[in-house]
């Protein structure tokens, strides 16, 4: 996930903004670019996952070992139904990104039915991902797909990414830590699927180890600084309000009974559940 530079102008750009209540139309919020929108905590309040963590595992020890046997049995798995549901995983550009979800909230997120929930996935990525990059810089990990000879690397369920992650360090996984920040705040947003949410966050951030592009303690870390982060947000007045609005609209539109668009049991059968 190669965003640290639009996210960090994104918090810039958004720490002296002022609105009456938490926005829904992404026009309002300031972006440097197309599809993407600030999260909710000012510039600079970031956490700082250099002190959170500790540092990546190193060859020759006995995580790294672990690391590398999970990448292998990764391998195992390639164009199998969970290295494709990883490579849709993958993607966290919006409005395909709010459907990752759908299946274990029960209810299909869209700008038109759920807008409060759309923008509150949308603001905490940006701050859950933002957080992962002052570890990711500083240590710079070489991602598990990586090889001295570009044409040699290990096959991965997105190759069109590959350039792009050559140049992001792997440590900690910022993908890693949307998702599980996402599974946290969506079992607030629906107390009642708690389980299902959890599990679907963790498995998002699963994705990322069958995909061959992380390492297993690249993803355990990014869930680390998304609990951080999630945590930091709870002192944030306009996520309290979205989320209360996002739960509000969830409970309206399960209402109506109506189900996700998705494939569920399908995807349900692609996570070994």
């Amino acid at each position: 996930m190669a965003f640290k530079h639009i996210l960090g102008a994104l918090a810039v750009l958004c720490s002296n903004a002022l609105w009456a209540s938490p926005p829904t139309d992404p026009a309002l919020l300031p972006s440097p670019r197309p599809g993407f929108v600030p999260g909710y905590l000012p510039a600079g309040s970031a956490v700082d996952s250099l002190a959170l963590l500790p540092p990546p595992a190193t060859p020759g020890s006995a995580a790294h070992a672990a690391d590398v046997a999970a990448h292998q049995l990764a391998l195992q798995n390639k164009d199998s139904a969970r290295w494709k549901l990883a490579a849709m995983d993958a993607e966290l550009k919006f409005p395909k990104a709010a459907d990752t979800f759908a299946c274990a909230l029960g209810v299909q997120p869209s700008v038109q039915t759920t807008p409060h929930l759309v923008m509150l996935l949308r603001r905490t990525l940006a701050d859950a991902g933002l957080a992962t990059y002052k570890a990711k810089d500083h240590y710079k990990r070489a991602r598990p797909f990586m090889a001295s000879d570009p044409a040699n690397d290990a096959p991965i369920c997105t190759p069109h990414d590959a350039p792009g992650l050559r140049k992001d360090g792997s440590y900690p996984s910022g993908h890693s830590a949307v998702g599980w920040a996402w599974g946290l705040v969506l079992s607030e947003v629906a107390p009642e699927r708690a389980n299902a949410l959890v599990q679907r966050g963790w498995a998002f951030g699963q994705s990322r180890v069958a995909c061959g592009v992380h390492w297993q303690s690249d993803v355990d870390a990014g869930r680390l600084v998304a609990a951080a982060v999630v945590a930091q947000l709870h002192g944030n007045s306009d996520f309290n309000e979205q989320l209360a609005e996002a739960r509000k609209e969830v409970a309206a539109v399960r209402a109506t009974q109506a189900a996700p668009t998705d494939d569920c049991a399908k995807e349900a059968q692609a996570q070994g559940r």
